[in-house]
């Protein structure tokens, strides 16, 4: 559905359409005759599952089909309004688990319990409250923190200054809710260097309709962590898993059942072709400058692309701005926006073609 200039659809954000922009940016360039290096168009629709068998199909390709390539678009990230180019210096890798906690065998009465054993939720809560801080939502394992360089903390404070309030501002609040900060810096750096958690799901409590007066016996809890671009994954899952599982309370039965660990990515520095060009697209399409920014988010590929080819360029951008709601059942693609970043795309390609060329 197509209203006040947004389609509306699961998936179209993210990112049902950056095949066609692709294809388009491509086509169009064909159309005017402009000189083009050799264009690898690669699609794979198993981005939200983690990619796992993208290295596999980029082995079976082989070096012929793929090579080395000097650029690599992708157009699966945030941008922070509709008015100006984003472009993604770094994303955050994920940590994803369960977490078990299991006090009693079955079910007991809560008045006759209660007193006598603890319950498993405030258990779970006790051992979350060892990765996070339950006031201010930092998380405390020093496995989960790292440096910000020096080039991301200057973009970080450029973007605040561009979209102020709207970093909070962008998210759907309820009523008298507000953000953990009126920073805008702050909040950039809480989402895009600094690891979070969030508790996505529950198993072993009733709905509330049927809820009755009984100490549960078990609960489990699905972890979803972000974890900073340059932050160690298979470092940060032992130390969470240490941290969760180690000296119970009261003796309970705790595991946390670890559902992987996916590294985040920190772009190379721009080649000076590729800085100016991307600047020289916002303003020629937009209006307005460029703003080079971080992203919350986890696109698994974007690591595994930067060690196979560490000698290229990554130009890395999208269509997920304020209230597209990417994931939810009313995520939309806002057409305007989307056609043109797809025309930026087309500018740098030209440039990009020049560049091999000396010019």
């Amino acid at each position: 559905m197509i209203r006040d200039g947004k389609l509306y659809g699961r998936g179209g954000a993210d990112d049902g359409y950056a095949v066609f922009s692709s294809l388009t940016a491509i086509a169009a360039l064909k159309a005017q005759r402009v000189a083009l290096p050799r264009c690898v168009l690669l699609i794979e629709a198993s981005e939200e599952s983690g990619s796992v068998d993208l290295p596999a199909h980029l082995t079976a390709l082989g070096e012929d089909a793929i090579g080395d390539p000097s650029l690599v678009v992708c157009l699966d990230a945030e941008c922070g309004n509709y008015e100006q180019v984003f472009c993604t210096t770094s994303l955050r890798g994920n940590l994803v688990g369960i977490l078990h906690v299991r006090v009693l065998e079955e079910g007991v009465h809560s008045g006759m319990a209660t007193g006598i054993a603890p319950t498993p939720f405030r258990i779970a809560e006790q051992l979350l409250a060892r990765l996070e801080s339950p006031i201010n939502g930092g998380l405390l394992l020093d496995e989960l923190s790292v440096s910000i360089p020096k080039d991301r903390r200057a973009q970080i404070d450029a973007a605040a200054r561009v979209l102020g309030g709207s970093v909070a501002g962008k998210l759907p609040w309820a009523s008298g809710a507000h953000a953990v900060s009126n920073d805008p810096v702050e909040l950039l750096i809480n989402s895009t260097w600094k690891a979070t958690l969030a508790v996505t799901g529950a198993d072993g409590m009733p709905p509330t309709i049927s809820a009755g007066n009984v100490l549960l016996p078990s609960i489990s809890l699905k972890l979803s962590l972000r974890l900073p671009p340059t932050c160690d994954p298979s470092r940060a899952e032992r130390a969470v898993k240490e941290a969760l599982e180690s000296n119970p309370p009261y003796g309970a039965q705790v595991r946390f059942e670890s559902g992987g660990a996916t590294e985040g990515w920190n772009a190379p520095a721009f080649a000076p072709w590729l800085e100016e060009s991307i600047t020289r697209a916002s303003r020629e399409v937009y209006g307005r400058e460029a703003v080079h920014i971080g992203c919350g988010g986890t696109i698994p590929f974007m690591g595994m692309l930067g060690k196979r080819f560490p000698r290229t360029q990554f130009f890395i951008t999208g269509v997920l701005g304020p209230h597209s709601n990417a994931h939810g059942p009313n995520e939309f693609l806002h057409l305007e926006y989307a056609e043109k970043l797809t025309a930026c795309v087309s500018l740098v390609l030209a440039d990009h073609a020049r560049a091999l060329q000396g010019g």
